[in-house]
């Protein structure tokens, strides 16, 4: 039995003290209380269920067009920290664990073409969103609102709202957008560098005075106590284990369909699974020592519906198909007849346990 309990941990406590004593200096700027959530404004989620995290609006505060260095140079990220790796207009980018830790949202990608990165501490998700660039200010940034202990991020442009894990507005002028969103990979960094070796690492050279080589929030990571409540809990599993999970839709639908894979369900050899979810054929393949897992639909464009199998040794390549395709880890085909074709990405992504069945609570376990 994992019991829910919404208290304050030592190591969140020491997180607000560096955080309020470091939002004036280092780039960091006033704090500013977060929006008020009223009862006046249309909301897609329960007012009542939406939390002040403690910072305040922009307290936490978002990167802009980070600095990086070379992953073959880079010395500061130790191999066994978790990192997120997104692959745009050809180039692979690496977001260090320990510096999204800090900062939760980093705003990149060329003025033409920009994106925003998002991950939750609290949560343990990643997300990769395209932003306008048509917008006068397409950047995103810690609204200091949370839901089900999840981000939620505003945009600079209308000051509208954004659930991170429901990847949708749920207040202000943009109210039900949904954003566009990115493949992305998340596992250990020595896994994604070995991936990718030509890879930019962002640094630790980001104009804001943080402890980058401590965690904020103490054992967080590790015990069963959350700091915010949730609405539902289930205690199949332990709170904070780490899933990679699908759903039927994006957005928010009572009716959306949810499976989860365990990260330490996949072993010490890559594993691909063959499978249908909601009448779509997917694989999803994981590896537990390397701590990643990713989930890609199996139908092409032209309708053939592809069986994989697993392939280890060969990062970045994971799986190998039925018609002597080699696939990498971000569902490009590196070899074989179909080089070059893109598999399509799935509505999924890896959380904690308890946050992801707090936003979707009739969820089937695979590893179980």
């Amino acid at each position: 039995m994992y019991p829910h309990r919404a208290t304050i941990s030592t190591g969140f406590l020491l997180f607000l003290i560096a955080i309020f004593a470091t939002a004036c200096g280092g780039g960091g700027g006033s704090r500013t209380p977060p929006p008020p959530v009223s009862n006046n404004v249309e909301w897609l989620v329960p007012t009542g269920d939406v939390f002040d995290g403690g910072p305040g609006k922009d307290g936490i505060p978002a990167l802009q067009s980070p600095n990086f260095e070379s992953a073959a140079t880079i010395q500061t990220v130790n191999p066994n920290d978790l990192a997120i790796a997104v692959k745009h207009d050809g180039t692979v980018k690496i977001y260090p664990h320990d510096i999204m830790d800090w900062h939760e949202i980093v705003n990149d990608g060329p003025a033409n073409d920009p994106y925003v990165l998002s991950y939750c501490p609290l949560t343990g998700s990643a997300m990769a969103w395209l932003a306008t660039p048509t917008d006068a200010n397409s950047s995103f940034g810690v609204s200091g609102l949370l839901y089900n202990s999840n981000l939620l991020l505003y945009d600079r442009q209308t000051d509208s709202i954004w659930s991170q894990m429901f990847e949708i507005s749920i207040s202000g002028p943009r109210i039900r957008e949904l954003p566009e969103r990115m493949q992305l990979l998340e596992g250990k960094y020595g896994t994604l560098r070995n991936m990718y070796p030509d890879a930019l690492v962002m640094s630790r050279n980001t104009g804001f005075n943080r402890n980058y080589r401590n965690y904020p929030y103490g054992d967080y990571r590790d015990n069963t106590g959350l700091l915010f409540p949730v609405t539902h809990a289930d205690q199949r599993l332990h709170p904070k284990t780490r899933i990679i999970g699908i759903r039927s839709d994006t957005g928010i639908d009572a009716d959306t369909v949810t499976k989860v894979y365990q990260l330490g369900g996949f072993g010490s050899t890559t594993q691909a699974i063959n499978e249908q979810f909601q009448n779509q054929p997917i694989v999803v393949v994981g590896n537990t020592s390397l701590d990643f897992a990713v989930i890609h639909d199996r139908e092409l464009a032209d309708g053939t519906i592809l069986t994989f199998t697993a392939i280890d040794n060969d990062l970045p390549n994971i799986m190998s198909d039925d018609e002597g395709n080699v696939w990498d880890a971000f569902g490009t085909a590196v070899s074989g007849p179909r080089a070059g074709e893109q598999l399509s990405m799935t509505k999924s992504y890896t959380a904690y346990w308890f946050a992801w069945v707090a936003h979707f609570p009739d969820t089937e376990i695979h590893f179980n």
